[in-house]
């Protein structure tokens, strides 16, 4: 089982290819190609490339589990989650414009 995923052009945000044809940012809302639907998702890819609205395509191997997208490559687990590392509150500038140390 495959999605089709990018990142749009003038936001940057990861999309996902939804059923309606429509990207979007949520995974759990991504089709799922069947392999016997492999031409539906080539067509989906061309019509894509000819709109530029969407850079960087990826065909991605999901499973479904209990009706669940789960990427299998972490890269893409990470796109749909978020970091793998805690994020800490940014350090500001002091007034003379140093990072204390």
């Amino acid at each position: 089982m495959e999605i089709l995923t990018g990142n749009e052009l003038m936001s940057g945000a990861t999309v996902y290819l939804d059923r309606a044809g429509k990207w979007v940012e949520e995974l759990q809302q991504a089709r799922v190609f069947l392999k016997e639907e492999a031409e539906a998702k080539e067509a989906a890819l061309a019509a894509t490339k000819k709109t530029l609205r969407v850079v960087s395509l990826e065909v991605e191997t999901v499973t479904l589990r209990d009706g669940v997208i789960h990427p299998d490559r972490i890269r893409e687990r990470i796109r749909a989650e978020g970091p793998t590392a805690p994020r800490f509150e940014r350090q500001h500038l002091d007034e003379d414009g140093h990072v204390s140390i």
